[in-house]
């Protein structure tokens, strides 16, 4: 057994790729941590993210702070910055994504029994406040990640990472 590099891991992501068929995205509405924000750029770039749509307060990927952690993989990204959510939401749907949003509410639906499939539109919120109710009232669906421990809440980027990888999973699995 050896590590893989160079070559050998290019093939093997591409060959992830090939079994992608679907088109992923992600809205960031409030997401006022750079930090959380360079980290969702590099899990969006890991894992095919095609748009990165950035709302209100959220911290520009091109934060210097953000950048030390995205390591310059917002290059990899179309990022479209809106100063109000209204518009950002119509751009979801006008580039054919169906926005599906991540948030702690009482008809939300745990992550693993959503139908992530198709073309998708992540959106995570503030760090304090998760998503607000207008972008809640946009969602065509709501979903959770199930927890156990004494914990009720994930940090936003560590979130993010998780719903982009179960779209990426359930799209795998058709």
């Amino acid at each position: 057994m050896h590590q893989l590099r160079g070559t050998e891991l290019k093939r093997l992501h591409r060959t992830w790729k090939r079994q992608s068929t679907t088109r992923l995205a992600l809205l960031l509405e409030g997401v006022q941590s750079p930090f959380n924000v360079g980290g969702i750029v590099r899990t969006a770039a890991a894992l095919g993210v095609a748009e990165l749509y950035v709302v209100g307060l959220t911290a520009s990927p091109r934060n210097p702070k953000a950048q030390k952690v995205a390591m310059g993989t917002d290059r990899y990204l179309d990022v479209r910055a809106f100063e109000t959510l209204s518009p950002a939401v119509e751009r979801v749907r006008a580039d054919g994504y169906r926005l599906v949003g991540l948030e702690l509410t009482d008809t939300a639906v745990p992550m693993h029994e959503a139908d992530l499939t198709g073309d998708v539109c992540v959106a995570v919120g503030n760090e304090d406040r998760g998503l607000t109710p207008d972008l809640l009232a946009a969602c065509a669906a709501v979903t959770f990640i199930p927890q156990l421990g004494k914990v009720g809440s994930l940090n936003v980027a560590t979130a993010a990472a998780l719903a982009c990888y179960e779209v990426r999973r359930q799209d795998w699995a058709d």
